[in-house]
């Protein structure tokens, strides 16, 4: 029995639902449309009414209804402006040659933020480059565009690197370290790729950036230089520890070995205790800790020094911190440890960009979050092999998400 209904239910503009029906070879339902025909013939290109020259059926999927996958199938006219010109009208909820309806691409695009693109996959009986080609399509329309040239009011920046994959395809992504907002993404890690960035900023932006952020490697320091003159570079605590809690592992090891068997008992399974802050054991950690510093004078020695090394950050001005990062590395060196004194050697070398930490107190906890969020994206992907796909994620992870994937906010938007 075939049946009438409005079409503004189902938001198919241009077209009247005409039947419904449920297929039981596949659990489909397939809605059948014809065109309605008070909308006139426009020819998509020249936006000039035409004739119509024949009609066209095509049949494009949507999002699921009542627990059945949905199938519509709809009627579009074939616009005849002369006897060269014949093209097929534009339809609002669907893109030419695309075989989903726009709101089925926005639902797979907004499952693909929170899920993996397998788990999309499984649920809607699709490719995983199906789910990875409509998401993609879905971000490269609506994400909006990252355009330095069109900065303003830049006054600190942090600049970092993050992998597609372990080892594979660097990629250079820049914050701005106020907002937390992403500015930036490219592909490569090398200083001529932070250059690009920087080379596109205006030259009253670039002038009003105060300092950038970044971890203490060669390459971003030299774009600061050329383009940025300026400009503080800041190395960021995180990394220092990050850095001060490889020697202690190293030196640890170097203990570990040299222990006779009580001593190694004591140290094994020290590890976590060493570089977690004292405030955050709990009562039998704390003694374990305590046995462990008491029998082990270098140990005792190196947990002492990272204790007085997050001190440094607690300095208001440069000149104190760079007295107490002096008189720091003079105790490190008088401990006679290897690897400790190595470090103080990497400190003296990056002296001005830690103590610049005094003059603007800026910290890359943003661009670490920013880091855990790409991270979520490789795990949920398992393997992303599309470089534009991962930099399009990376730029959605800064875009609040506004907008609700299940239900139509605006009664004219498929």
């Amino acid at each position: 029995m075939s049946i009438t209904l409005p079409s503004n239910i189902f938001n198919l503009k241009g077209q009247v639902v005409k039947d419904i029906r449920l297929s039981d070879d596949n659990n489909c339902l397939l809605i059948r449309c014809r065109r309605n025909k008070k909308y006139r013939a426009i020819d998509p290109q020249t936006n000039r009414r035409g004739t119509i020259n024949t009609y066209v059926r095509r049949q494009i999927k949507d999002i699921p209804m009542l627990g059945f996958s949905c199938l519509i199938e709809i009627e579009l006219a074939q616009v005849y402006l002369n006897k060269n010109e014949r093209r097929m009208e534009a339809c609002d909820f669907v893109d030419k040659g695309c075989f989903y309806t726009k709101r089925f691409c926005r639902l797979i695009s907004g499952l693909c933020r929170h899920a993996s693109i397998q788990a999309v996959s499984n649920y809607f009986g699709l490719r995983w480059e199906t789910v990875k080609n409509i998401d993609k399509e879905y971000l490269e329309f609506t994400l909006p565009a990252l355009n330095p040239e069109e900065l303003t009011d830049l006054k600190y920046i942090g600049v970092d690197e993050v992998a597609r994959a372990k080892g594979h395809d660097y990629m250079t992504v820049v914050y701005n370290m106020e907002s937390g907002q992403l500015i930036w993404v490219e592909t490569g890690r090398t200083s001529s790729t932070f250059s690009l960035f920087l080379q596109a900023l205006p030259k009253i932006t670039a002038e009003g950036i105060l300092a950038v952020a970044m971890d203490m490697g060669r390459a971003y320091q030299k774009s600061v230089k050329d383009y940025l003159p300026h400009a503080d570079v800041v190395f960021d605590r995180f990394h220092v520890m990050q850095n001060y809690s490889k020697a202690i592992s190293n030196q640890r090891r170097m203990e570990f070995r040299k222990a006779d068997y009580a001593g190694k008992k004591l140290i094994k399974g020290s590890k976590f205790l060493l570089l977690k802050n004292a405030d955050k054991l709990n009562e039998k950690q704390q003694n374990k800790l305590n046995k462990l510093l008491s029998a082990n004078t270098n140990i005792n020695i190196i947990y002492i020094l990272k204790e007085q090394l997050q001190a440094l950050w607690q300095n208001n001005t440069y000149e104190d911190m760079a007295r107490a990062l002096d008189a720091w590395c003079q105790m490190a060196d008088e401990s006679g440890l290897v690897y400790i004194k190595r470090f103080a050697k990497s400190l003296r070398k990056n002296k001005i960009g830690i103590c610049n930490y005094a003059k603007h107190q800026i910290t890359s906890a943003r661009i670490e979050a920013g880091n855990v969020g790409i991270g979520m994206i490789r795990k949920r992907a398992r393997g992303i092999r599309d470089t534009e796909y991962f930099k399009l994620k990376i730029r959605q992870l800064s875009v609040p998400e506004d907008t609700n994937i299940f239900f139509q906010n605006n009664k004219n938007v498929a």
